[in-house]
């Protein structure tokens, strides 16, 4: 399993190397595999845009800015990646979901705002990607945080083609940088200043297009859900020493702060797959349910005895975390006592419930 550390060194140096591309001419070396058209974003296919990637129909140029100091040389991982597309919802408000340098503002938040302002079709239809008026946007953008991709993510991005936005499902690279809002949902890519939209079609099948990166894994892809409630910072990765920083929402990294409350795991921890919060060690093995057929030991010393005892010990954790199960708790199974003239029915297995998890495969 990668290691998030290896990740963004990964994304990192390719961004340090890339991000001059892309200022250079963002209309250069766009992917030229797949084409974004107006109503696509359901579409099955998914365009992989690497770190420098403008992508079709870019915004503006790019506002990415490069990290502070340069980051070790990338390795691409020996673990072959899987053919399994699995992508992982995510909550916005997921510690370590994205990272960033302490004080450094991943965009130019002031260079965004005025290549749109000096391109009144574009703003225009930037604005009505993101659902907002075009007077809003410069407010709209200074609402938001610049910060760095922890991982490979899927968003419904858009390109501007024919006086319009145009939507497409892509794979944004770890390291991207972007801005997002104060439920922690990517809202803009600074590699060329698409607005972005949750993603859509998530998982099933569906034809990857454009350029992979190394490292790159269709099981590892995760697709960010709005927080529970709009949050005044996030606890973002520190990417040069491995620690936590609160970032202000609306803040480009000026107030940036040790967090007072920082979260019991290191940023470096493998937790967002799965998920944060989940053990990192196996559960125990549920027991097995006893067959009611089969005749079975009497545990009490003397015939007709009641006991309390259940036959099985209880576990040691009731609340388990399981891949792919929605944020519900199932109802236990009834158990109604046994007729008092007829033997004890065979001791039932106590039900675990299983608890959902926001950051559910």
């Amino acid at each position: 399993m990668r290691s998030p550390r290896r990740i963004r060194r990964t994304a990192l140096a390719a961004l340090s190397a890339g991000v001059l591309l892309a200022v250079a001419g963002c209309a250069e070396g766009g992917d030229r595999t797949a084409k974004g058209t107006t109503g696509t974003a359901e579409a099955k296919d998914v365009l992989l845009q690497p770190l420098a990637s403008p992508g079709p129909g870019p915004f503006t140029a790019s506002t990415a800015r490069a990290p502070a100091s340069p980051a070790p040389s990338a390795t691409p991982d020996s673990a072959p990646p899987s053919a399994t597309r699995t992508v992982h919802r995510v909550s916005g408000a997921a510690p370590g979901l994205y990272s960033g340098s302490r004080s450094v503002a991943a965009c130019d938040v002031e260079r965004q705002t005025r290549l749109l302002a000096d391109d009144k079709d574009k703003g225009r239809a930037f604005a009505e990607a993101s659902g907002i008026e075009a007077v809003q946007i410069p407010g709209y953008l200074k609402s938001l945080t610049p910060v760095v991709l922890s991982v490979d993510t899927q968003v419904t991005n858009h390109g501007y083609g024919g006086g319009s936005a145009t939507a497409f499902q892509a794979v944004l690279q770890v390291g991207t940088a972007v801005l997002v809002d104060g439920r922690g949902m990517p809202r803009v890519r600074c590699a060329c200043g698409n607005p972005l939209k949750p993603a859509g079609t998530a998982d099933g099948k569906a034809a990857h297009r454009g350029e992979r990166w190394p490292g790159y894994d269709p099981a590892r892809v995760a697709a960010v859900d709005p927080g529970p409630r709009a949050a005044t910072s996030l606890i973002i990765a520190d990417t040069d020493d491995n620690t936590w920083i609160q970032r202000t929402v609306g803040d480009s990294g000026g107030r940036d702060r040790t967090p007072d409350d920082p979260p019991p795991f290191e940023p470096d921890a493998e937790l967002l797959f799965p998920s944060p919060g989940r053990p990192t060690e196996s559960a125990p093995p549920e027991p097995t349910p006893s067959d009611p057929s089969a005749p079975r030991e009497p545990t009490d010393p003397g015939p007709g005895e009641p006991s309390d005892d259940s036959g099985d010990p209880p576990p040691g954790d009731p609340w388990e975390f399981e891949e792919g199960v929605p944020d519900v708790a199932p109802e236990p199974t009834q158990v109604l006592p046994a007729e008092p003239d007829e033997p004890a029915a065979p001791d039932e297995e106590p039900m675990e419930a299983g608890l959902g998890d926001g950051f559910t495969g």
